[in-house]
């Protein structure tokens, strides 16, 4: 049977680390890749494991890229610290193990919950990311925000969902939009010549109205309208922060 090592990133978690070490209990090695927390984060993980890295955090796909080669077996469950992973995806990973198999990665597909509700409308439901995959066929694409897994091989699909416990709160939801929209700027320098009213204006109000009333993010009450505001927002804040970044690039 393959070995596996899970990997958990960290910053300031220290009301998640437990639960999610506890679910990843199986992993033959158990690896925290923590960016410095300042709060109980590491002393909690010192309960489940003594590989401990710390590491300056720069971005997502940068830290997850620094650990990865460090894992000591070849396949990798990579999870967040707000993610857990549910006894069904368990024993589906357990058996690829047992089996083996001719992919390099799997797409997991995730169960996200908002205000203590399920959100299973407004694109959420189709939520999927790599979190299992081999170390020596995978990385993370270099980007600021949304980083994804670039496979060399065939990448599969498990059944089974992970669950994922995204945003404790309105305002720190508010607060991960805004700092990713400085990212998601550098991100799209490249890309976009000229801002324009339709990324300000047009681009924004079909992303909320994609999330709330095709995909029918109204379905799932408050949290589903929450989400679909705050999908425009991000969008909208996206291109206002590219253009303070070229403003002072100009006026520097």
């Amino acid at each position: 049977m393959d070995k596996i090592t899970a990997i958990i990133p960290t910053g300031n978690e220290e009301q998640n680390i437990e639960e999610v070490l506890e679910s990843v209990s199986f992993a033959d090695e158990i690896m925290v890749v923590d960016s410095f927390s300042k709060d109980k984060t590491v002393e909690l993980a010192k309960k489940y494991t003594d590989r401990i890295l710390q590491h300056e955090y720069i971005n997502s796909a940068a830290q997850k890229n620094w650990a990865i080669p460090q894992a000591k077996h070849e396949w990798i469950l990579l999870v967040d610290a707000d993610e857990r992973v549910p006894e069904k995806l368990k024993q589906e990973i357990f058996q690829i193990l047992q089996e083996g198999t001719e992919k390099v990665g799997f797409w997991v597909y995730r169960d996200n919950y908002y205000m203590g509700r399920h959100l299973k409308h407004g694109g959420w439901n189709r939520d999927k990311v790599i979190r299992l995959f081999r170390k020596s066929k995978c990385r993370y694409e270099e980007k600021n925000v949304h980083a994804e897994i670039v496979a060399e091989g065939d990448v599969g699909r498990l059944r089974n969902h992970l669950i994922h416990n995204t945003y404790k709160g309105f305002d720190k939801f508010v607060e991960k939009v805004n700092r990713y929209a400085w990212w998601q700027a550098k991100d799209y320098d490249s890309k976009v010549k000229k801002i324009t009213l339709y990324h300000l204006f047009i681009k924004p109000g079909y992303r909320f109205f994609s999330h709330y009333i095709i995909r029918g993010g109204f379905r799932d009450g408050i949290p589903g309208l929450t989400v679909a505001f705050l999908a425009s927002y991000a969008l909208f804040t996206r291109y206002i922060k590219l253009w303070i970044l070229r403003n002072k690039k100009i006026n520097h």
